[in-house]
């Protein structure tokens, strides 16, 4: 066969203005196919693989819109594609975003051709056409569908699907994910509706994490802010990522968990509540969406890990996928037997299946059992004792920093491993679960600081994960998303537990969030009620006194605070002060017990000197009767004492008129 190729060039179409630089797809070739006759080739024209994402916006045809969400509207469109062997129309779904600001609409089409052609090698992800602008909006084209499993809820009676389908659903779904998550994508938008179906009822995300690629673009309109994803299956972390996050893996398993429970129930989750509300319930009372009761027990007990509220302590999608897999058959199998026949929906609940639940939490204190299984130790690793969660002060070690030198046989990860510790001869068997790894002095959860500060995010935050490289991934308060870097960068910091009393450094004039002051100015003392897992603190004030639905709870960046203690208090009037951060009845309480005091001393006082005073009226009058006996018995008024006589005369009693005679 002889082959011959038409050199072809790269160039950037412009858009919008000349503002929109993308790669104009690759042009065809001929070649000359060699079929026996070399005086007879013929010739071919091929069209290579599509490897750049443009689309000419001439070439789709908008229809109408078939849906609206929060980042904007999608529409059923028609997708000309044409060369020199082929003509083809393909029907597609067509999401078009809210307007962005001129100078992020690039930057979200570099993050698109970033991650194009691996979406297209996944399996469980809708397939993308490509992605164009259309009267100064993006719009992105891909496979039109026909249904989604929210619109199976909504045509179901009830709503609620069949056990067997919803397992397998979550299989497929897990898978989705996983395959986003191996490219660093979060989906963050994770609702029964963008779950689309094939004609195999094969279910295919339909949204590839269009709101983690929006991170830091804005859009045109100020008013319109960027909520990172659906309310009712928004994680925690998701409504302020900058305060209360970082989002991460986990985020996606908080949304996952809500899209089972509706599948379950029928029910969407918080249904009937406003933004508002969903918000108070998830991030401020911190509750969780209602879960049928009566359900399997790995089912239940990787639905209820969904819905821990530090992300840290939720199950990853592996765990979920290896949960759903191991108990599918089981479960399917009781589904069809004559014991499970009423495996059905009773009053909102699930019955037949058994009501035995598993433990989510571990024998280590704070810790969940998916937070455990998310460190596998080796051997070499240097390991130490995991300190509780939150523990307050020094700790005693029950192992102190060891290495790993052998692993239980035992493929069940929370298995027991052989720890050599120095000065003793043989190694120490000891639960995994109970140890931590240490690399290059670090574990996580650890207190970090950076040596260069960042000005754009706090300087303290809390290590998330360290990889046997030096690898970091840390959550710092200002940042959306997990910090990542080497262990040289950071430096050990000072940590803070739930309990703590804490204020703002003197030297902290306008702190990143609202510290209420004292009547003199001075910052109020506030306990730590709260840990997030970027390092920022809810700190509670017991000694201020509020009224109404004023809050009496603040958040607080650790850069910024300083511990309180009675050692650190100055003085008895120091210490007297501390106490009254305890509780705002202390101050009125101390005050009510001195003015009770003062009274019932002055009582006191007043009715030791009021008997003193009637006991000497008595003796002198007393002696005044035995005046008056000497008087008419021939005595003199001058036989009375001096001070006896003055007082006799204070009191108004007069002189005997003999006296004054003489």
């Amino acid at each position: 066969m002889k082959l011959s190729l038409l050199y072809y060039e790269l160039f950037f179409v412009e858009e919008m203005a000349g503002k929109i630089k993308l790669a104009k797809p690759v042009d065809s070739f001929e070649y000359e196919l060699f079929e026996g006759d070399p005086d007879h080739l013929r010739t071919v024209v091929a069209t290579p693989t599509q490897t750049r994402p443009w689309i000419d916006p001439a070439s789709l045809n908008l229809k109408h819109r078939i849906g609206r969400g929060p980042f904007g509207d999608v529409w059923l469109a028609t997708h000309h594609q044409s060369a020199d062997d082929f003509d083809e129309y393909h029907e597609v779904a067509v999401k078009m975003l809210l307007p962005l600001k001129e100078d992020c609409t690039q930057k979200f089409v570099d993050k698109f051709e970033e991650l194009f052609l691996k979406c297209r090698e996944f399996q469980g992800v809708c397939w993308l056409h490509g992605i164009s602008v259309i009267n100064g909006r993006i719009c992105i084209a891909m496979k039109f569908y026909e249904g989604s499993v929210g619109d199976r809820i909504a045509h179901l009676k009830g709503g609620k699907l069949p056990l067997p389908n919803i397992l397998r659903y979550g299989i497929e779904l897990a898978k989705g994910i996983l395959e986003l998550h191996s490219i660093g994508l979060l989906v963050l938008n994770l609702k029964p509706f963008n779950f689309l179906l094939t004609d195999h009822d094969q279910l295919i995300i339909g949204d590839f994490g269009i709101p983690y690629l929006l991170l830091g673009i804005s859009f045109s309109d100020s008013d319109v802010a960027l909520r990172l994803g659906t309310p009712n299956y928004m994680a925690p972390e998701q409504w302020e990522p900058e305060v209360r996050g970082p989002i991460s893996f986990e985020t996606d398993t908080w949304g996952f968990g809500c899209s089972i429970v509706e599948m379950l129930t029928g029910i969407q989750p918080w249904f009937g509540k406003s933004v508002e509300e969903i918000y108070h319930s998830v991030v401020i009372k911190q509750e969780k969406p209602y879960i049928p009761s009566g359900l399997p027990p790995a089912v239940e007990n990787v639905i209820n890990g969904c819905f821990e509220y530090d992300f840290r302590s939720r199950p990853l999608m592996t765990d979920i996928l290896e949960a759903f897999e191991r108990h599918m058959s089981r479960i399917c199998n009781l589904y069809f037997t004559s014991r499970s026949q009423n495996a059905v929906y009773s009053d909102g609940e699930w019955i037949g299946l058994g009501n035995r639940a598993l433990t989510e939490r571990s024998s280590v204190k704070g810790y969940t059992a998916w937070y455990l299984l998310k460190d596998h130790l080796q051997e070499n690793d240097i390991v130490r004792s995991r300190k509780p969660l939150n523990a307050r002060g020094p700790r005693t070690l029950d192992v102190p920093e060891g290495t790993v030198v052998g692993l239980d046989s035992d493929s069940n990860r929370s298995g027991f491993v052989l720890v050599k510790l120095p000065g003793l001869h043989n190694p120490l068997k000891v639960q995994e679960s109970a140890l931590e790894r240490v690399t290059s002095g670090l574990a996580a959860g650890d207190w970090v600081s950076l040596k260069d500060a960042n000005t754009n995010h706090s300087s303290v935050g809390i290590l998330h994960s360290v990889q046997r490289d030096g690898s970091l991934a840390v959550g710092f308060i200002g940042l959306e998303t997990l910090w990542t870097g080497k262990s040289w960068e950071v430096q050990m910091a000072k940590p803070y537990y739930i309990g703590q009393f804490v204020r703002l450094n003197a030297n902290v004039f306008t702190p990143r969030f609202e510290w209420p002051s004292k009547r003199g100015g001075e910052w109020a003392t506030g306990r730590i009620l709260q840990v997030l897992p970027n390092g920022c603190l809810v700190v509670g004030f017991p000694g201020r006194l509020v009224f109404g639905n004023e809050s009496n709870s603040f958040l607080a960046d650790p850069a910024e605070l300083e511990v309180v203690s009675f050692d650190t208090c100055p003085g008895m009037v120091g210490k007297y002060q501390h106490i009254e951060d305890y509780h705002w009845s202390v101050r009125p309480v101390a005050i009510a017990l001195g003015l009770f005091t003062t009274i019932k001393l002055g009582l006191s006082v007043g009715r030791n000197v009021s008997a003193r005073l009637q006991k000497r009226r008595r003796n002198l009058m007393h002696e005044g009767d035995h005046c008056q006996d000497g008087q008419a018995g021939g005595g003199s008024a001058g036989w009375l004492p001096s001070p006896v006589a003055n007082i006799i005369f204070r009191e108004g009693v007069a002189a005997p008129a003999s006296a004054s005679a003489r």
